[in-house]
């Protein structure tokens, strides 16, 4: 994947709901279980993967 080419982020409608259960084998907080939730959508994912890479990537970051 280029790091030039940008992707389109997702979007989804103001009344999505995410369906999201917490995890019973120990604490997880309502934040943490929605973002688990969210990252397995295709979508979502492949998203941030892309910005992950691209901010990895980026040399005009640490010259700041």
């Amino acid at each position: 994947m280029k790091l030039r080419e940008i992707l389109k982020s997702p979007v989804f409608p103001a009344s999505h709901k995410w369906g999201f259960r917490k995890r019973t084998d120990g604490y997880e907080s309502d934040v943490t279980a929605l973002v688990r939730r969210m990252l397995e959508d295709e979508a979502i994912h492949e998203d941030q993967r892309w910005a992950w890479e691209r901010w990895r990537n980026d040399e005009g970051a640490l010259r700041k």
